[in-house]
C-alpha cells in the first residue's frame, strides 16, 4: 500500500450479450495516468473467440498467494464466461497495453471432466493451479455446482472439493491459509438467474442465503453458516487482507446486510450482520419497498476501510472497521440509481413526502444504471467503478437507459484520513461510444494486483 506504484492501467470486461449487439465480449484496456493523453480513455480491445459468452469476473494466474515462489509471473488474467462456460486465459505481460488472447478452455472439456458449468470467481493458489467457482451444471441445477481446478498450463485438473463436498451454491469465494479456511458465497441457481431475478424464485429456494466453510487446502466441508432471513443472496466474500486475521464480511443482495463472519473460540465459526442498509418506501416501482442491493465491495489494503455499492439505490459508501464488529460511515457519494433526480421513481420519507437524490454530472454526460462493480487504487485513494451487473438484471432494472445506452466508468476520490467520497470531474469512460456499439462494462484488474485479487499468506 505504502510502496506500490500509482496504477496507470485497468483492465475491463466489457460485454455485448443480452445487448442486442451480435458482436464478443471483450477486454477493454483503459488508461489511468493522469499525464497520458489518452486518460480516461479505452486504448485497446481484445475481442474473445464467441458470441453470447456473458464475460463477468477475473482473476491472476499467479497474485500474492505464491510469494517465495521465484518462477511465479502475474502474466495472465483469467477470463471465466459466465454463460456459456469457457475460460479464457489472456497475456498481459509481452504487452500490458494490449493483451492477446493465450488460451480457450472449452466448456465441453471442462463439463466433461468435471461436470461443472457457469463458471464465475478465479483465485491462484500457492501450488500453481488455479481454482474457479462454477455456480451449477451445464443444465444450470445449482446442485451440480463446485469448483473447477486448472494446471499452470490451464488445462482441466479435475474438481477441488472432495467428492461430496459441494456447497447448495456457488458464486464467491476466499480463502485464509493461516486458519486453514475457506469460505464460499451462495447466489443461486443459473436456471434461475440467467433469465432475470424474480421474487418468487427466492420462495421457491432457487437462490442462496449461506455461507459454506472449508478445510484449506484439503477441500472438506467443515461447516454451512445460515444466514437466514438477514442473509438473502449472499454473494462478494473478503477476508480481511492481514493473513493472521480471523474475521471478514460478505455483501447480501437482497437484504442489503453487510454480515460479519468470525471464528469463535471453540474454531467453529460464527456471523452477524455488521451494517444494514434500510430498504426505502418507493412510488412508481415494481415493489412497495426497494432494497439497497450491494452488489460488490472492497476493503483498503490496510483493513481500515470497507466500501460498498447499492447498486439500486445509487450510493457507494465508505465504513471504518478499524473495529471490525463496530463499523461506523465515513463517506457517501451519489453517482446513479433509480431515484436520481430525473426519474419516475421516487421515495418516501416517513413524513410522506416523496423524495430523489442528487446525483452530478460529470464531464456533461447524465449518470445511467448504478454503481456495481467497484475496484479501489493500492494507495486508497482511488476507486473506479462501473455500472453493469449482469446483462439479462440490467435489462431488468435499468432497461435501454443501461442496456441500449451502455455503461460508463467514473472515478471516486477517497479522503482516507476523515472520511468522505467525492466524484472525480474529469474521469468518464463512456462504454456508449465504443465502435462496436454501446457496451456493458464490469469488473476491473490493475496488471500489478489490486484489493480483491490478492491473497497474502
Amino acid at each position: 500500500m505504502e510502496k506500490g506504484p500509482r496504477e496507470k492501467l485497468v483492465y475491463v470486461t466489457c460485454v455485448y450479450n443480452g445487448t442486442g449487439i451480435n458482436k464478443p465480449d471483450y477486454l477493454a484496456t483503459v488508461d489511468l495516468d493522469p499525464s497520458s493523453p489518452t486518460y480516461s480513455q479505452v486504448i485497446h480491445r481484445l475481442p474473445v473467440t464467441h458470441i453470447g459468452d456473458e464475460l463477468h469476473h477475473s482473476g491472476w494466474n499467479s497474485c500474492s498467494s505464491c510469494h517465495g515462489d521465484p518462477s511465479a509471473k502475474r502474466r495472465f488474467l483469467i477470463l471465466p464466461s459466465l454463460l456459456s462456460g469457457r475460460v479464457y486465459v489472456v497475456d498481459t505481460a509481452t504487452d500490458p497495453r494490449a493483451p492477446s488472447l493465450h488460451k480457450v478452455v472449452e466448456s465441453e472439456d471442462i463439463a466433461e471432466n468435471t461436470g461443472l458449468g457457469f463458471p464465475h470467481t478465479s483465485h491462484c493458489l500457492a501450488s500453481g493451479d488455479i481454482m474457479i467457482s462454477c455456480l451449477g451444471d451445464k443444465e444450470g441445477n445449482a446442485a451440480g455446482n463446485g469448483f473447477l481446478l486448472l494446471d499452470s498450463e490451464f488445462n482441466v485438473k479435475g474438481r477441488w472439493e472432495k467428492p461430496g463436498h459441494s456447497p447448495l451454491f456457488g458464486y464467491d469465494f476466499w480463502y485464509q491459509p493461516r486458519h486453514k479456511t475457506m469460505i464460499s458465497s451462495s447466489w443461486g441457481a443459473p436456471a434461475a438467474f440467467r433469465t432475470g431475478f424474480d421474487l418468487q424464485h427466492v420462495q421457491d429456494g432457487l437462490y442462496g442465503r449461506h455461507l459454506h466453510v472449508y478445510d484449506w487446502p484439503g477441500g472438506e466441508l467443515k461447516q454451512t453458516l445460515d444466514l437466514g432471513d438477514t442473509g438473502l443472496l449472499p454473494l462478494e466474500v473478503r477476508f480481511l487482507h492481514d493473513p493472521s486475521k480471523d474475521t471478514g464480511y460478505v455483501g447480501c443482495a437482497l437484504t442489503s446486510n453487510m454480515v460479519r463472519f468470525f471464528k469463535t473460540a471453540d474454531g467453529s465459526w460464527s456471523h452477524e450482520v455488521a451494517i444494514s442498509v434500510k430498504p426505502l418506501k418507493v412510488r412508481n416501482w415494481i415493489l412497495p419497498e426497494m432494497p439497497g442491493l450491494i452488489t460488490d465491495f472492497v476493503i483498503s489494503l490496510d483493513d481500515r476501510y470497507l466500501y460498498f455499492v447499492n447498486w439500486l439505490h445509487g450510493d457507494i459508501r465508505q465504513y471504518n472497521i478499524e473495529d471490525p464488529a463496530k463499523p461506523f460511515l465515513a463517506g457517501q457519494v451519489w453517482v446513479g440509481g433509480l431515484l436520481q433526480k430525473g426519474s419516475d421513481v421516487v421515495y418516501v420519507t416517513d413524513d410522506g413526502q416523496e423524495q430523489q437524490y442528487n446525483v452530478p454530472q460529470v464531464k456533461g454526460h447524465r449518470l445511467r444504471g448504478g454503481p456495481q462493480m467497484i475496484q479501489l487504487s493500492l494507495d486508497g485513494k482511488r476507486i473506479y467503478v462501473t455500472n453493469s451487473l449482469f446483462s439479462r438484471w440490467d435489462e431488468q432494472f435499468f432497461g435501454d437507459d443501461l442496456v441500449k445506452k451502455g455503461s460508463h466508468m467514473l472515478q471516486i476520490d477517497v479522503d482516507t484520513e476523515k472520511g468522505g467520497l467525492a466524484v472525480n470531474p474529469n474521469f468518464f469512460v463512456d462504454f456508449g461510444t465504443e465502435p462496436d456499439g454501446p457496451a456493458l462494462a464490469h469488473e476491473m484488474r490493475y496488471p500489478g494486483g489490486d484489493c480483491t485479487s490478492d491473497i497474502w499468506i
